[in-house]
């Protein structure tokens, strides 16, 4: 890991409850927009988490009750200084191209929109304040959603509905974005964090390697045959086989007890 970034705590507040990590954006005004050093504190956190045995999940929040972000700091632009806010191993915020191994979710308050809304993209799982909206609101200023925001939406929703909001730019509730398919759960602006915490809740309870290497193959589902992610499971499969939670799992259920999870 390189030298933490004066960032960390202060651009981007981190810290743990559990075995879950919770990640706070900190520009409340700017309204989260991606700068240079926030992009850099969000890479070196993104490792972090990843790096930590203790932590299982990982949630990406705001402390902004009324944006989750604005996507790209334009002073920062206008100042020639637009290739800082992607990092070499993250890309644009440190975030949407990170390797990441562990669930991460989006718990999104407000709007998320242009780069906002990529980051919910980059994301394992959504859960958003009931009166939140979504949208890649490029088009309208002659630019491309290129961190992920084009070509994600279309395989997180329906592709006629993707086409309509890549093309019109116009945003979508929260309420929508839930039917469509991309926000697992929707709560009023003061229990979204709850939510989201019984979502990391609920994964944590169990094995956290199998739920590493199932996820491993479900974020391929796009790039890959059937035959390929057949072979990615297996391989899944036998790297769980070799740890003590494979162990555990079927001793627990034969001790009619809850399992007590190592990690390894």
């Amino acid at each position: 890991m390189s030298d933490k970034p004066e960032g960390v705590g202060s651009l981007i507040q981190y810290e743990r409850d559990g075995n879950v990590a919770i990640v706070t954006l900190n520009r409340p005004e700017k309204r989260n927009a991606v700068s240079p050093e926030l992009a850099e504190a969000l890479d070196w956190v993104v490792k972090d988490v990843e790096a930590d045995d203790a932590v299982w999940v990982a949630i990406l929040t705001s402390s902004n009750d009324k944006t989750f972000c604005a996507g790209a700091d334009l002073k920062a632009i206008s100042e020639g200084r637009g290739h800082l806010l992607s990092t070499k191993d993250g890309g644009f915020a440190g975030y949407v191209s990170a390797p990441r191994r562990k669930p991460w979710i989006a718990a999104v308050k407000g709007s998320a929109l242009a780069g906002g809304m990529e980051l919910a993209l980059a994301s394992d799982m959504v859960v958003a304040d009931e009166n939140a909206r979504f949208g890649l609101p490029e088009v309208k200023r002659s630019l491309v959603a290129a961190a992920g925001g084009v070509h994600r939406l279309a395989r997180a929703i329906p592709r006629a509905i993707a086409m309509e909001m890549v093309a019109t730019g116009d945003p979508m509730s929260a309420q929508a974005m839930h039917g469509h398919g991309l926000v697992n759960r929707l709560a009023p602006l003061d229990k979204v964090m709850d939510e989201a915490m019984s979502l990391a809740k609920q994964i944590c309870a169990n094995a956290p390697i199998a739920v590493r290497e199932s996820l491993s193959v479900t974020r391929k589902a796009f790039d890959a045959t059937d035959a390929e992610l057949m072979n990615e499971g297996q391989h899944a499969f036998g790297r769980v086989a070799q740890t003590e939670d494979m162990q555990e799992g079927p001793r627990a259920f034969l001790e009619k007890r809850a399992p007590q999870w190592k990690g390894r």
